[in-house]
Formats: C-alpha cells, sequence, structure tokens
C-alpha cells in the first residue's frame, strides 16, 4: 500500500521569503539548490548544500512540507512522513 501524506492541511498560501536561500544570503554563501516550506514562506536551500538550511528550518519550526524552488521542478517533500510527492 502507497504510503500517505498526514500533514496536507498544512499547506497554506506562501509568498517566498527571497529570491535564494534566506539565510545564505544573509551570511554570504552559496547553495546547490533551494527549497520553499509550504507553511511559511520560507526559502532554504537543499542538504546537498553545505548549510543544509531547509532541513534545519524543518527541525526548527516543525513545518513539515517543502517543495522545489527551482525552475521547472514541482515535487514535494514531506520531512515528517519522509515521502517525496509529486505535484
Amino acid at each position: 500500500m502507497a504510503k500517505t501524506c498526514a500533514h496536507l492541511s498544512q499547506i497554506r498560501p506562501v509568498t517566498p521569503g527571497a529570491k535564494g536561500c534566506e539565510e545564505c544570503l544573509a551570511i554570504g554563501d552559496r547553495w546547490v539548490h533551494l527549497r520553499l516550506c509550504l507553511t511559511c514562506g520560507h526559502v532554504g536551500c537543499c542538504d546537498s548544500s553545505k548549510n543544509k538550511h531547509a532541513t534545519k528550518h524543518y527541525h526548527k519550526t516543525s513545518h513539515p512540507i517543502v517543495r522545489s524552488f527551482e525552475p521547472g521542478e514541482s515535487w514535494r517533500w514531506c520531512y515528517a512522513d519522509e515521502l517525496l510527492m509529486e505535484a
């Protein structure tokens, strides 16, 4: 049986907080790919980036679902359920 996400109700209409990783921009660092928090609009860098700000945001806030913030990508990831979802 396919696993389903129990956190879809936490998705909100969001406005991205920045055009790049908010924390990396603040410290003048780089990122590999970006993730958008679908609860608050925070933009953080992916786990392939050295700072992993999107995951750190999840651990700090418990906001469970992000989507890729890369052009042409629409997938979502639920940290809490460890589940990849196609949008």
